[in-house]
């Protein structure tokens, strides 16, 4: 419900309002995230709901489909989530990435957006293998497992935003064509992580699973990755699915 304060709380109408409206479109789906839906859950008119979605909508804070007339989550919050929680994630993240990489015997990583920039924040290397460290490196979100799970989980709006029109070459084997991109991203929703062939860099392969809020929202990566000649392929489905299961236990807390 919206909260409307009396004058001697010291509190903002129409920031209560903001709040609620958030809250609503957080935890709504189907027919539920549509504005007169999520009006009336909070209360309000639907005029009123809509001039301050839009106004969340220029901040990125919710996205809608136009297409459907549903809200959701918008990436700006991610960015919010990973200023604000990033350093307790981190801390949470340690041991989940240290028994992966123990696992699998490659590196497992955690990313997470900074001010639009995708950014590992934390890794871990087996002891026995000689890797180079992508800690506090931004990583583009075309050519890497990492920005490809971000991409497939976001809304559509905010992905092509954070996206842009220009796919970058950096190897033989990125992706550059929109509608290819689209169709990888499509199966990264299906099978519930993304990979990567030596997109950004020849020798890289790997897999990223989403870490997901209570709405379905990424708020973090996981990654695990390896030079080519160790992480093939054919075991992408073993560790795409060790990824998953690593990232819904850190989803979970």
């Amino acid at each position: 419900m919206a909260a409307v304060p009396g004058r001697r709380t010291g509190r903002v109408q129409s920031v209560d309002r903001a709040a609620a409206l958030l809250r609503a479109v957080a935890t709504a789906s189907g027919p539920e995230a549509t504005v007169a839906a999520i009006a009336a859950r909070c209360e309000l008119n639907r005029a009123t709901a809509w001039r301050i979605l839009v106004t969340l909508e220029a901040s990125r804070l919710v996205a809608c489909d136009r297409r459907t007339g549903r809200w959701t989550i918008g990436g700006g919050l991610l960015e919010l989530a990973g200023a604000g929680g990033v350093d307790a994630l981190i801390r949470s993240a340690g041991p989940t990435l240290a028994r992966v990489s123990r696992q699998t015997g490659e590196t497992a990583a955690l990313a997470v957006m900074r001010a639009d920039r995708l950014t590992y924040v934390a890794e871990e290397v087996p002891s026995a293998v000689v890797a180079a460290s992508w800690r506090d490196r931004a990583v583009p979100l075309h050519a890497t497992s990492t920005g490809k799970a971000l991409l497939a989980f976001l809304p559509a709006g905010d992905a092509g935003e954070l996206l842009g029109s220009r796919l970058r070459r950096y190897t033989e084997t990125t992706i550059t064509d929109q509608s290819d991109l689209e169709a990888d991203l499509e199966e990264t929703r299906r099978r519930g992580y993304g990979t990567c062939r030596g997109e950004f860099e020849e020798s890289a392969y790997g897999v990223s699973a989403p870490v997901l809020d209570a709405g379905g929202h990424p708020i973090a990566l996981l990654s695990i990755w390896g030079p080519r000649e160790r992480l093939t392929p054919d075991r992408f489905d073993v560790l795409g699915e060790i990824a998953r299961e690593a990232a819904r236990g850190l989803a979970q807390g």
